[in-house]
């Protein structure tokens, strides 16, 4: 009910739903797609069902997110409300999920927490390939569960 408000709000001031809803990542309800997508300069990436890039935070250990508060603000979490599925050239042995601490369940991949980051507006987009934030370097993740360097 809240995304209709939301939509209808930005609809009353005239301005576009889908130009306000298409950079936002998905909501916890929805059951997370994870699928491959060919970047030009990084070769195959991990991205969302919508196309959207994949990072890693270097500063998490095992598959525990240590991304909350203002870190996840800019770097939000890839929630899913069930088990993610594995979209075209996943290896869905992979995947997996973690329970962040307000109880919402993230989708890992190859063991680490997976995120998008606030300035990737397009699908393709990977603003935050090697940049040091919150801590940590983050990185694009690859087939294998790997950052991209």
């Amino acid at each position: 009910m809240v995304p209709l408000i939301a939509i209808l709000a930005v609809a009353a001031c005239g301005g576009s739903p889908s130009s306000a809803t298409s950079s936002a990542p998905p909501s916890a309800a929805a059951t997370a797609t994870v699928s491959v997508a060919m970047n030009a300069k990084l070769g195959q990436i991990l991205v969302d069902g919508n196309g959207r890039t994949l990072y890693l935070f270097e500063a998490d250990k095992g598959s525990s997110s240590t991304c909350y508060g203002a870190c996840a603000a800019y770097w939000p979490p890839l929630l899913t409300g069930g088990a993610p599925m594995a979209g075209t050239g996943v290896n869905g042995s992979l995947l997996g999920t973690t329970k962040r601490t307000d109880g919402t369940t993230e989708v890992t991949y190859g063991g680490h927490p997976l995120y998008y980051v606030v300035t990737d507006h397009n699908p393709g987009d990977a603003t935050g390939q090697a940049v040091s934030n919150y801590g940590a370097a983050w990185y694009v993740v690859g087939t294998d569960g790997r950052k991209i360097a």
